[in-house]
């Protein structure tokens, strides 16, 4: 397994699914139809923000970690975006809640905006790598931190954080969001470079 910087523009139909399968339980209420979602994500992907897990140089994707800091994340649409895949009224009432969940990295932090496995690979190791790709990003960019919020339902990942050093620094509510989201809080957790 190789974790490289990005991936290509024919693959975020393949990253959008991935996407999918780890968090439309989470983005369900704010994205669906399931034939709207995923269009709408594959445009909004940013490759620049994005490490990918392959089993081989430029071979199939195994995970993918979203990268956030001050000048972007894996994700940026604009609510034109969502009025070309959701209509004038869906981007109306959509784009205010999808503001709600952005998390701004702070001056010296990289985000985890996001780390996504197969299926199929899951427990293999992807997470791990993509971890490390993480932290050696962050070093290389001469950052002291990464940080990222876990669903607080959402127990191996949190584990796989936790055993990678990460440390909670606390609950964080998810407000009004939260019925929607299903997700009543989130964890924040750091690690310090």
């Amino acid at each position: 397994m190789i974790v490289e910087p990005g991936f290509a523009g024919s693959e975020r139909a393949e990253v959008a699914a991935m996407f999918w399968d780890a968090f439309g339980r989470k983005l369900d209420r704010l994205l669906s139809p399931k034939a709207n979602a995923l269009p709408f994500i594959a445009s909004a992907l940013d490759p620049r923000f994005a490490l990918s897990a392959r089993e081989a140089p430029g071979g199939a994707l195994i995970g993918i970690a979203g990268l956030k800091d001050t000048r972007g994340g894996l994700l940026s649409a604009t609510a034109l975006d969502l009025a070309r895949h959701y209509g004038r009224f869906g981007a109306l009432w959509r784009g205010p809640l999808l503001d709600m969940t952005d998390r701004p990295a702070a001056p010296g932090e990289l985000l985890i905006d996001g780390l996504f496995v197969r299926p199929s690979m899951r427990g293999r190791g992807a997470g791990t790598e993509l971890i490390a790709a993480t932290m050696k990003e962050a070093r290389a960019r001469n950052l002291s931190r990464v940080g990222l919020d876990v669903a607080e339902w959402n127990v191996r990942a949190r584990d796989l954080y936790r055993r990678e050093g990460f440390i909670d620094r606390g609950r964080k509510s998810a407000g009004l969001l939260g019925p929607v989201l299903g997700v009543p809080a989130f964890l924040r957790m750091t690690r310090d470079l």
